[in-house]
């Protein structure tokens, strides 16, 4: 696993979170896309966790 949690600047689709989430994790970055786009069928506030973290993860840059 990675060490930091950070989006990257490259292989972003939206804000770069899955991106970032799949390096931090070690899988691929479609696979965590898949993963969030099934997580939002549930009732839950997935798409605000998104958005924070779209706030509060830095960029690679």
């Amino acid at each position: 696993m990675a060490s930091s949690l950070v989006r990257p600047s490259h292989d972003r689709w939206i804000g770069g979170v899955c991106a970032g989430l799949a390096r931090r994790f070690g899988i691929s970055a479609s696979t965590m896309r898949l993963i969030f786009v099934i997580s939002c069928l549930l009732p839950g506030p997935q798409f605000l966790i998104y958005i924070v973290l779209w706030i509060l993860m830095p960029s690679e840059d």
